[in-house]
């Protein structure tokens, strides 16, 4: 719960959230951060913060979820990541991500792990690849409404065989 503020000010970024329907409030991200924190306590996985090794700041997050909607790849376990603009394009992501798959296929177990963002996200769609995803399909997500220009997402999954 340290990270509140900063992850606050993720949550609040124009640049960073530009593919969700919204930024959030302070309120939001603390009852995101509990949520977080809750989902690792039972289920031993969820979204993990991340610091920079050289001075612990913290930016951003990634890790393992379960999607509370329902689509024709749902249930799932889904990987996803949020990184602060100021430390994107330096592989944070992709290092953080490759060792939450591994961690999900040889600590959790899975034989398949999803990752799914509105269309217009090249760069989350290019870390998918980069990782060894291959795309599944594309769906409508559910909780945005008809003729929002995020609805069409595209949709990744990587077998623990990859």
């Amino acid at each position: 719960m340290d990270d509140t503020l900063p992850y606050a000010a993720l949550n609040a970024d124009l640049k960073v959230m530009e593919h969700f329907p919204s930024t959030l409030t302070v309120e939001e991200s603390s009852i995101h951060l509990k949520k977080m924190q809750t989902s690792i306590e039972e289920k031993g996985f969820g979204l993990f913060a991340l610091e920079l090794k050289e001075t612990g700041n913290f930016i951003g997050f990634t890790g393992l979820s379960v999607p509370n909607f329902e689509s024709d790849f749902t249930p799932c376990i889904e990987i996803g990541w949020r990184i602060a603009s100021p430390y994107w394009r330096n592989g944070y992501a992709f290092e953080a991500a490759s060792a939450c798959l591994e961690f999900g296929f040889s600590q959790l177990g899975l034989s398949e792990i999803f990752s799914f963002t509105a269309c217009p996200n090249h760069p989350s769609e290019n870390l998918m690849i980069k990782l060894g995803m291959k795309k599944w399909g594309h769906f409508d997500h559910p909780k945005l409404p008809d003729g929002h220009h995020l609805k069409t997402h595209v949709v990744y999954s990587i077998n623990k065989n990859h």
